[in-house]
Protein backbone atom coordinates (compact mmCIF):
# COMPACT_ATOMS: atom_id res chain seq x y z
CA UNK A 1 0.00 0.00 0.00
CA UNK A 2 2.71 2.86 0.59
CA UNK A 3 3.60 2.59 -2.73
CA UNK A 4 0.39 3.98 -3.46
CA UNK A 5 0.35 6.61 -1.51
CA UNK A 6 2.34 10.26 -0.37
CA UNK A 7 2.32 10.06 3.06
CA UNK A 8 2.83 13.57 4.44
CA UNK A 9 2.92 13.10 8.09
CA UNK A 10 2.50 10.41 10.69
CA UNK A 11 2.64 10.15 14.72
CA UNK A 12 1.83 6.78 16.98
CA UNK A 13 -1.36 7.50 16.61
CA UNK A 14 -2.47 7.99 13.18
CA UNK A 15 -1.02 9.26 9.09
CA UNK A 16 -2.09 11.68 7.10
CA UNK A 17 -1.27 10.57 3.49
CA UNK A 18 -3.06 11.54 0.01
CA UNK A 19 -3.74 8.64 -2.74
CA UNK A 20 -1.24 9.10 -5.37
CA UNK A 21 -3.68 8.78 -7.77
CA UNK A 22 -6.00 11.68 -6.12
CA UNK A 23 -2.94 14.19 -6.04
CA UNK A 24 -3.56 15.71 -8.84
CA UNK A 25 -6.96 15.50 -9.36
CA UNK A 26 -8.14 16.87 -5.72
CA UNK A 27 -7.07 18.59 -2.74
CA UNK A 28 -7.96 15.82 -0.32
CA UNK A 29 -6.25 14.39 2.23
CA UNK A 30 -6.87 11.28 4.08
CA UNK A 31 -6.77 11.09 7.88
CA UNK A 32 -6.08 7.93 9.26
CA UNK A 33 -6.59 7.03 13.02
CA UNK A 34 -8.45 4.95 15.86
CA UNK A 35 -9.84 2.86 12.92
CA UNK A 36 -11.18 5.53 11.50
CA UNK A 37 -10.42 7.41 8.12
CA UNK A 38 -11.39 10.89 7.24
CA UNK A 39 -11.32 11.98 3.56
CA UNK A 40 -10.95 15.84 4.00
CA UNK A 41 -9.77 19.11 2.17
CA UNK A 42 -7.01 21.58 3.40
CA UNK A 43 -10.29 23.97 4.94
CA UNK A 44 -11.47 21.11 7.12
CA UNK A 45 -8.21 19.72 8.43
CA UNK A 46 -8.03 23.45 9.61
CA UNK A 47 -11.52 23.38 11.17
CA UNK A 48 -11.04 19.69 12.59
CA UNK A 49 -7.51 21.65 14.50
CA UNK A 50 -10.26 24.51 15.58
CA UNK A 51 -12.25 21.78 17.14
CA UNK A 52 -9.51 20.47 18.49
CA UNK A 53 -8.82 24.12 20.24
CA UNK A 54 -12.22 24.39 21.28
CA UNK A 55 -12.28 20.67 23.11
CA UNK A 56 -9.09 21.34 25.07
CA UNK A 57 -10.19 24.67 26.27
CA UNK A 58 -13.85 23.02 27.31
CA UNK A 59 -12.41 20.12 29.14
CA UNK A 60 -12.99 20.47 32.67
CA UNK A 61 -13.62 17.18 34.55
CA UNK A 62 -10.66 16.22 37.05
CA UNK A 63 -10.08 13.08 35.02
CA UNK A 64 -8.60 15.09 31.78
CA UNK A 65 -6.53 16.92 33.99
CA UNK A 66 -4.91 13.16 35.68
CA UNK A 67 -4.63 11.94 32.19
CA UNK A 68 -6.82 9.06 32.50
CA UNK A 69 -8.15 6.42 30.05
CA UNK A 70 -11.84 7.97 30.38
CA UNK A 71 -13.23 9.05 27.29
CA UNK A 72 -15.03 12.25 28.29
CA UNK A 73 -14.03 15.08 26.10
CA UNK A 74 -16.53 15.53 22.94
CA UNK A 75 -14.16 16.37 19.96
CA UNK A 76 -16.19 17.60 17.25
CA UNK A 77 -15.26 16.37 13.82
CA UNK A 78 -15.27 18.22 10.16
CA UNK A 79 -18.08 16.28 9.45
CA UNK A 80 -21.71 17.58 11.10
CA UNK A 81 -22.76 13.75 11.89
CA UNK A 82 -19.66 12.28 13.52
CA UNK A 83 -18.48 13.50 16.72
CA UNK A 84 -15.69 11.63 18.69
CA UNK A 85 -14.91 10.58 22.61
CA UNK A 86 -11.00 10.89 23.16
CA UNK A 87 -9.42 11.01 26.49
CA UNK A 88 -6.25 14.15 27.19
CA UNK A 89 -3.93 11.52 25.27
CA UNK A 90 -5.83 11.08 22.42
CA UNK A 91 -6.98 14.71 21.81
CA UNK A 92 -2.87 15.57 22.57
CA UNK A 93 -2.33 12.67 19.51
CA UNK A 94 -5.22 14.37 17.20
CA UNK A 95 -3.46 18.00 17.70
CA UNK A 96 0.01 16.70 17.00
CA UNK A 97 -1.31 14.51 13.86
CA UNK A 98 -3.04 17.57 12.69
CA UNK A 99 -0.64 20.13 13.08
CA UNK A 100 2.33 18.63 11.62
CA UNK A 101 0.20 17.66 8.79
CA UNK A 102 -0.98 21.01 8.06
CA UNK A 103 2.83 22.45 8.63
CA UNK A 104 3.79 19.94 5.99
CA UNK A 105 1.72 21.04 3.83
CA UNK A 106 2.22 24.53 3.87
CA UNK A 107 6.10 23.77 3.59
CA UNK A 108 5.15 21.60 0.35
CA UNK A 109 3.26 24.26 -0.70
CA UNK A 110 6.24 26.93 -0.07
CA UNK A 111 8.76 25.04 -1.50
CA UNK A 112 6.69 24.10 -4.55
CA UNK A 113 6.29 27.79 -4.89
CA UNK A 114 9.71 28.54 -4.84
CA UNK A 115 10.70 26.17 -7.00
CA UNK A 116 8.33 27.60 -9.32
CA UNK A 117 9.80 31.25 -9.30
Amino acid sequence: MEKNIYKIYHNDFGIAFQWKSDITKQDKIQLVFRNMGFYLSTKEIKQFRQNVYDAKSAKGCSCCERDCDTKSILLKTPSTKVDLAVNNKELIEVEDLITGTLFQLDLDNYLNNLCNL
